[in-house]
């Protein structure tokens, strides 16, 4: 009976000390005050309001670059005839680059005929001849000039910025990288200031040359230099820390490049061993080995090894080549 009235004591205790706990200690203890000032803090004041719409309106526009980046990208996979041409650094029109891969089949098609090479054989060598080799070579060449363009570029936007910090204009420091610098990035940056001087903004003119040089340094230099132009800012510095970024990537492509030439020279010998063994083969016995092609099995069999070749290689090449 006695320890009823003890532990109805025990909780009260309990209750009364909670809520003391819960509404007298914070007004002691200052957590109140603290919370106050954290709030007041935390309010933001009218300069606050305003830099941060000033931040909230760059981002906007960066956020509006980057989705025509977006959109321009989407172009890239459909490009025309007279861009591919373009950027190739190829002075042709599309209707001579159609004439010359026509003449190209039509006289390999004749030249099989002609030596009784197959109608079969003749039609497969001739739309190699007029379809594959006209833009295998176009895109040989592009992919020449694009190193050239890379390889000069890094300097080029360091005159740019020792222009800008001699108190240069950007359109004089362009035109003095367009007076200096060598082939393809001369041509690229005259079509800049050709552009400009016709009324495009030099934000928009440098944003084109992602359309006639498809490179992801390319793309940065136009953007660096389209939002400077609409929000403004450091360009000196902007443009410091690009060709920093661009001298990063080059150096980090050839340590890749270091890096998988082993499996590069591997892929090699496996690709060359059949065809150099077959030739081998073909020196010492003749006979043996021309029952590839001159039997109906042989012929099967000497065209599925190289369709499986050809699937190996081209898984090899797919393995080995590095995107960054």
């Amino acid at each position: 009976m006695q320890m009823q009235p003890l532990a109805l004591a025990f909780f009260a205790a309990i209750a009364v000390g909670g809520l003391a706990w819960v509404f007298v200690y914070p007004l002691l203890s200052g957590e109140k005050q603290a919370e106050q000032r954290r709030s007041s803090i935390a309010r933001p004041t009218p300069a606050v309001r305003q830099v941060d719409k000033t931040q909230r309106s760059r981002r906007e526009q960066i956020e509006g670059s980057l989705r025509e980046i977006e959109a321009r990208n989407q172009k890239q996979k459909n490009v025309a005839l007279s861009t591919r041409l373009t950027q190739a650094g190829v002075d042709w029109t599309p209707k001579k680059f159609i004439t010359v891969s026509v003449c190209l089949g039509a006289t390999m098609f004749a030249l099989v005929m002609l030596f009784d090479g197959g109608l079969l054989t003749a039609a497969a060598l001739a739309f190699a001849s007029g379809f594959g080799l006209p833009r295998w070579t176009l895109s040989f060449l592009k992919k020449r000039r694009e190193k050239k363009f890379l390889k000069a570029l890094p300097d080029a936007v360091d005159v740019i910025v020792r222009g800008i910090k001699a108190g240069l204009p950007l359109f004089e420091s362009i035109k003095v990288v367009a007076a200096d610098s060598p082939e393809p990035l001369r041509t690229e940056f005259n079509a800049i200031i050709e552009t400009q001087a016709i009324g495009m903004p030099l934000g928009d003119a440098c944003a084109r040359l992602y359309d006639r040089m498809p490179l992801p340094e390319a793309n940065f230099f136009g953007i660096v230099i389209s939002i400077q132009q609409k929000s403004g800012g450091n360009l000196s510095e902007a443009l410091g820390n690009l060709s920093k970024v661009l001298r990063d990537r080059k150096r980090m492509g050839e340590k890749i490049q270091a890096m998988s030439m082993e499996a590069k020279a591997s892929a090699a010998i496996i690709g060359s061993l059949p065809p150099i063994v077959m030739f081998l083969v073909y020196l010492s016995t003749p006979d043996y080995i021309s029952l590839l092609w001159t039997h109906p099995t042989g012929r099967l069999m000497l065209a599925g090894c190289v369709v499986w070749m050809t699937a190996g290689i081209l898984v090899m090449k797919k393995m080995i080549n590095f995107d960054f």
